[in-house]
């Protein structure tokens, strides 16, 4: 489905057969669109969707966004909107917004745009403002990790429980010695709640969240859309969602769009550039790349990756792998995960393009210092 620039005439003809067919086409004409950027999305050979772009000081606006009817709910637009974002953030835009019909804010909240201000009425129609701010950061944020056992702070060797060693009995312990050395994030795991199909450790979470200001990241056993709003209740800023995604995406599409896809971060365990699923037995036949795709497609923005082959044996992290996957998706805020050893290997992730790294085994085996990390966040 190539998108491309598309000329005036056509876009205005699009314009006027999808939102305004009952209007002239000077109608659809705006007075700016010679200063305008008009991309179209076409398939089959024929145009499809179109969407016109507008720089206010470095903000993006977008306008007259139309995919045919006929052609409506078939991901058209939603592909067009996703290579719209993606352009304005890798041509360092600070924000993206534009004036929605009411009954059209669905697609942008799967995008994370919020609405701002009061509705107002124009030809007949209720309208809303839509925005986003787009992050501009290229620092890398390390994401400690804290995997929960019976409440205890634990870490498996390749997913396997009968590998875990106990590092703490008070994760709240643990958290608190991340804040103190400046770190922002937190990926929280509840190894119980995996194993039992519905989150169990919320308690946990609830305490870290209550008492500090990281920014927390909730996996493990997140089912049902009664787990969703448990983890949201009980403090985390993202949802982590992993198996699920490959195994039930109606319902994992259906959270996007209820919650907001800036509302979770999803987990992609590899091996061979594969899928793997159930605590990592089941290599699947779906592409890493294909997978990332889809999900993009529908407005996700986060996702962290771990090459099972690598995670818990301290053996570096998969810089080949996650390179392509960079180069393939560069507006993806992309998190590496799995076979950090050192602070070389934050380097290597960081200068490849990462924007996070997931960091566990290494920090509780003294192989990377919390001191080390204060000198890598400044």
């Amino acid at each position: 489905m190539p998108i491309q620039p598309v000329p005036l005439n056509e876009v205005w003809a699009m314009r006027q057969a999808v939102m305004y067919p009952q209007e002239s086409i000077e109608f659809v004409q705006l007075e700016d669109d010679e200063a305008g950027l008009h991309w179209g999305l076409y398939a089959e050979g024929e145009l499809v969707s179109v969407i016109s772009l507008f720089d206010r000081n470095n903000s993006i606006q977008f306008r007259k966004f139309a995919t045919r009817t006929d052609r409506q709910g078939r991901g058209f637009g939603t592909t067009l909107l996703q290579h719209v974002m993606d352009w304005a953030r890798a041509n360092g835009k600070k924000d993206i917004w534009c004036n929605a019909r009411l009954t059209a804010t669905a697609i942008y909240k799967k995008f994370g745009m919020q609405a701002v201000g009061k509705t107002w009425q124009k030809w007949g129609f209720d309208f809303i403002k839509m925005e986003k701010q787009l992050s501009q950061s290229k620092h890398m944020q390390i994401i400690p990790a804290i995997d929960i056992i019976d409440g205890k702070c634990v870490r498996l060797t390749q997913g396997d429980y009968d590998q875990k060693k106990i590092y703490n009995e008070h994760p709240l312990e643990v958290a608190l010695q991340f804040e103190d050395a400046g770190l922002q994030r937190l990926h929280l795991v509840d190894l119980d709640g995996a194993k039992a199909g519905a989150v169990k450790n919320w308690k946990v979470l609830e305490t870290i969240a209550g008492k500090t200001a990281l920014v927390i990241d909730f996996g493990g056993g997140i089912k049902t859309e009664k787990d969703v709003n448990i983890v949201f209740n009980s403090g985390a800023a993202l949802a982590t969602i992993g198996s699920l995604a490959v195994k039930n995406e109606t319902e994992f599409v259906k959270w996007l769009l209820q919650f907001g896809a800036d509302k979770f971060l999803l987990g992609a365990d590899v091996k061979d550039e594969k899928i793997t699923v159930g605590g990592w037995l089941e290599t699947t036949d779906i592409s890493i790349y294909d997978f990332l795709q889809k999900y993009i497609d529908h407005g996700v923005q986060q996702v962290f990756c771990t090459d099972v082959s690598k995670d818990g044996l301290l053996a570096g992290p998969s810089t080949d792998l996650y390179k392509k996957i960079i180069e393939r998706f560069p507006a993806l805020h992309f998190i590496a995960s799995g076979g950090v050893s050192n602070m070389k290997d934050l380097e290597s992730l960081a200068a490849i393009g990462c924007t996070g790294a997931i960091v566990g085994k290494a920090i509780y085996e003294n192989r990377i210092s919390l001191d080390d990390l204060k000198l890598f966040n400044n």
